[in-house]
């Protein structure tokens, strides 16, 4: 008669022959996958924002801002790769792709410098929420705006010129290639930069009289000023250079796994652009909060991409 261990062995190797084949891929979870992509996060509101100030763990945490909403697309449309995400600011995340770490983002702005270690495909036109404007004090209102013009749009070139304003702005931020022409040309009088955590640390100190400004979009300023009960203490202050940024991108490191995984993501948005449904992505992703310019730049932005090939630089 055999010993009970081996009977037990038996009927283990026979219900393992019975199970189910592994199951199909589920976007975003464990499956058929071909590797993992690993996405920086942070926490941006409302452009990308932690639900209950953590960061996600797997994609339906992710929330529907314009950027996390538009990860959540394109994670939907690659389930041969499994997506996990790093919680990391924009110096942490350069060090580690400089390692030889693969890791993706679409939190970074395009820059000739970054594409030194950087591949970049184009996702959609900016939206008139990346408009970047002066962040000030209301208290020093007088300071920035003339007399005879009041909420006329500013010159962030003129500000940058004025020894009596000290700005302040974070590090390894990239604000477009206009403004960061800008900031590049004025040198040594170019505002100071300091390493930061959460992406509204600067404001807070702002309010705290620390300096005179920075730089940051409306849409970040109104959400931390509804969380912190900051009432009407700051103002955002359109600037001239503000619409600086052409496109949204996604960028992945430079190493032979980093352009597999952008081809991937390429891949992922020419689909968007081709789906006959298109119109429900783009509504469920922006909502009534998507200005009718924003809405057709979008169309045509997504016509074309639908005709064209991978856009990889």
């Amino acid at each position: 008669m055999p010993k009970l261990p081996r009977l037990l062995a038996i009927a283990g190797l026979l219900l393992g022959l019975c199970s189910p084949a592994t199951r199909a891929a589920v976007p975003g979870e464990a499956g058929d996958t071909v590797g993992t992509i690993h996405w920086l996060v942070q926490d941006l509101p409302p452009h990308f924002t932690f639900k209950n100030g953590q960061p996600p763990q797997r994609p339906r945490d992710l929330g529907n801002g314009e950027v996390d909403g538009f990860m959540r697309l394109l994670i939907a449309r690659m389930p041969q790769y499994r997506h996990e995400f790093v919680d990391a600011g924009f110096p942490r995340f350069e060090a580690l792709v400089r390692q030889g770490q693969a890791l993706c983002s679409a939190l970074h702005v395009r820059t000739p410098e970054r594409l030194g270690w950087l591949y970049y495909t184009h996702l959609h036109p900016a939206l008139l929420s990346r408009q970047l404007h002066v962040v000030v004090r209301r208290d020093q209102l007088p300071r920035f705006e003339q007399a005879d013009a009041p909420g006329q749009t500013l010159s962030l070139a003129e500000i940058l010129k004025r020894e009596d304003l000290v700005g302040l702005l974070p590090r390894g931020r990239s604000f477009g290639p206009r403004i960061d022409g800008l900031l590049q040309a004025t040198g040594e009088r170019s505002p100071k930069t300091m390493v930061i955590g959460r992406g509204t640390h600067l404001l807070s100190m702002l309010r705290a009289q620390r300096m005179d400004y920075t730089l940051e979009y409306p849409a970040v300023m109104a959400d931390y000023l509804s969380s912190n009960g900051a009432g009407a203490e700051l103002l955002a202050l359109p600037i001239a250079e503000g619409r600086s940024t052409a496109v949204a991108t996604a960028a992945c490191s430079r190493t032979p796994e980093g352009r597999r995984q952008i081809e991937a993501i390429d891949q992922a948005v020419r689909k968007l652009a081709q789906e006959p449904q298109r119109e429900a992505w783009i509504k469920a992703w922006r909502g009534p909060r998507l200005d009718e310019q924003d809405r057709l730049s979008l169309k045509r932005y997504m016509d074309e991409r639908a005709r064209s090939g991978p856009q990889i630089e």
